[in-house]
């Protein structure tokens, strides 16, 4: 008796889900660890339930040092994401100073009407206000990512305070 296909889609009794996602956490775990150990790789395995709570697990290499491979890799793939943006962004403002170019050139510029001039304004306008959301996105971006780094150092400080004060303990131990 082989076993049968298991339909995917929400398991409605509650009970029956909390048991489902024991198990299937408790699996996906397992088989990050044999890939760990069959392919000598670092492993980590991030799971939140439906209540919040978080499982994680790491064979390998410790978490935060897989986590923190992660985040270097994923900053540099953001970077060229943002070149690309950037590129993009780029296309319609080129096409803005070329229109306010074109219109404030010397020999034509007496033969520009208000209504004209207008129109160039309110576009640089928008085109300005865009610039200052975006900016102003990025540095709460910046300040968030730095709040996060010092949280992560005053950790590790606490982490390696305790280390230093366990030896010098025991030493006081042994003294007395």
């Amino acid at each position: 008796m082989g076993r049968r296909k298991v339909e995917i889609k929400r398991i409605e009794k509650k009970s029956s889900r909390q048991v489902t996602f024991s198990k299937r956490r408790s699996g996906l775990i397992e088989k990050g660890r044999q890939l760990s150990i069959l392919c000598e790789s670092s492993v980590a395995v991030l799971v939140v339930s439906a209540s919040g709570k978080l499982y994680n697990a790491s064979s390998g290499d410790n978490m935060s040092e897989i986590i923190d491979r992660y985040d270097i890799q994923h900053a540099d793939e953001l970077r060229v994401l943002d070149i690309d943006e950037k590129t993009r962004n780029y296309l319609p403002h080129k096409e803005l100073l070329e229109l306010v170019q074109s219109t404030l050139e010397e020999p034509k510029v007496d033969n520009v009407s208000v209504d004209s001039l207008n129109s160039v304004e309110d576009q640089l306008e928008v085109a300005l206000s865009i610039t200052r959301a975006r900016k102003s996105e990025l540095m709460l971006e910046c300040v968030k990512t730095l709040q996060e780094k010092e949280k992560m150092m005053i950790e590790e400080n606490h982490v390696l305070a305790s280390q230093v004060t366990k030896p010098q303990s025991l030493l006081l131990l042994e003294a007395n």
